[in-house]
């Protein structure tokens, strides 16, 4: 990766928007971009996946980098794996400082976003990271680390994912310690990919809001990856997020989906949890297919036009497409 700073032009924090000409704050909850770019060896300036230092440089004022805990890595080298993309984050800031910027806290997010710059923010997903200590997991807060999702798909130390369905059990003793400490340090648990009996396992024990951050609505698509109902109303009423994902097989059964699907997905997620439960978690880089007209990371902007073309108001478009995932970071974050 360059360690030269790329000359391109700063992130706006409020995008004037081609559609509609709303002006918005764009965050998005989830993209695994440091994993793409670690396995393939490319810097961000490379434009082969779905996120690339230009979109990023002109569409958005935060957003969540995930360290993704490949199963491949799940035996012994989970930590390692870990720090190599927390080692590449930080690469990459150092590389792109004129544009992307470490977020720490909702004041960071806020004020790097006014500085026309990216608000960058670290996140791991899987506890496997962790090796069972939660000495771990004080050293990745220390690291920038401010979002961990418990589990991937399978059972680990913490709890047991979707596919593990309800005969996984819940929280173990050690995922209960580490919610306990993640809300005592400040950092967002995020219950996607959790099994239903984990999911309420947090849900009752976090002091603090819970984020599902890339995440849908499973009345619309009969997923396990997606939310019930009883979900989505319980981490809402709790002051909870979830993350609107683009990954077509959330979207819709055929596997088939459109930009049309995730405006769907959202005013549904509005209709059942209200308007300050929803916010966007592309999962971009780390789905194989996207939806038509959500190709990439530059065409996030676009829904802005389709929720006014519903008749979403500019306050509630707001909340969506940021103002609630800063809201939750700065209840969670400080």
């Amino acid at each position: 990766m360059s360690q030269k700073a790329c000359p391109l032009g700063r992130a706006l924090v409020r995008v004037e928007q081609t559609l509609g000409g709303l002006a918005v704050f764009i965050f998005d909850a989830h993209i695994d971009t440091l994993s793409r770019l670690l396995d393939t060896g490319e810097s961000l300036e490379q434009t082969s996946g779905h996120v690339n230092l230009s979109h990023l440089s002109r569409g958005s004022g935060a957003q969540f980098f995930a360290a993704f805990i490949d199963p491949a890595y799940y035996h012994g080298l989970a930590m390692h794996r870990a720090m190599d993309m927390i080692d590449l984050f930080w690469q990459m800031l150092d590389a792109y400082s004129d544009n992307l910027v470490f977020a720490g806290s909702a004041e960071d997010i806020t004020r790097i976003s006014n500085q026309g710059r990216l608000a960058s923010l670290l996140a791991i997903e899987g506890g496997e990271a962790l090796e069972g200590k939660l000495s771990s997991l004080r050293v990745f807060y220390r690291l920038g680390v401010r979002l961990i999702t418990l589990t991937w798909n399978y059972r680990n130390d913490l709890a047991a994912g979707q596919f593990e369905g309800t005969d996984g059990g819940g929280l173990s003793r050690f995922g209960r310690e580490v919610v306990a400490e993640m809300n005592r340090l400040g950092m967002l648990v995020d219950v996607s990919h959790l099994n239903e009996p984990g999911f309420w396992d947090v849900v009752q024990l976090s002091k603090d809001p819970v984020l599902a951050s890339h995440s849908n609505a499973r009345t619309l698509c009969d997923h396990p990856r997606n939310l019930t109902d009883e979900q989505i109303r319980a981490l809402a009423e709790r002051g909870g997020v979830i993350g609107v994902n683009f990954c077509p097989a959330f979207l819709a059964k055929s596997g088939q989906a459109s930009i049309d699907h995730v405006v769907e997905q959202i005013t549904y997620l509005i209709k059942v949890g209200g308007a300050d439960c929803v916010a966007l978690g592309s999962d971009f880089d780390g789905i194989y297919q996207t939806p038509e007209g959500l190709e990439d990371y530059s065409r996030i902007p676009e829904l802005v036009g389709m929720l006014q073309e519903i008749g979403c108001s500019e306050a509630l478009i707001e909340k969506v497409m940021g103002g609630n995932l800063l809201r939750i970071c700065t209840e969670v974050l400080g």
